[in-house]
């Protein structure tokens, strides 16, 4: 099956934008973070077409998934 990622901010360093990925059915969100190389403990935002979801989301054919970093400011 095929899944859209986004990466946005600081994620896209050294990374992508925008990439198309073929994935077995029942990957996880967990499984792109991991395979991306994303600290988990710098997520911030986790969208699935467009809704909130953990790391546990279960993807399905066509999604589109959205990684945020953790954004301070002051």
């Amino acid at each position: 099956m095929q899944v859209t990622v986004k990466l946005f901010a600081t994620f896209r360093k050294g990374r992508f934008d925008v990439e198309v990925r073929e994935v077995p059915p029942g990957t996880t969100v967990s499984r792109i973070v991991e395979e991306a190389k994303l600290p988990e403990k710098e997520i911030g935002i986790v969208l699935v077409n467009s809704r909130h979801a953990d790391l546990a989301k279960a993807l399905a054919d066509g999604d589109t998934l959205a990684i945020f970093p953790l954004v301070g400011g002051g």
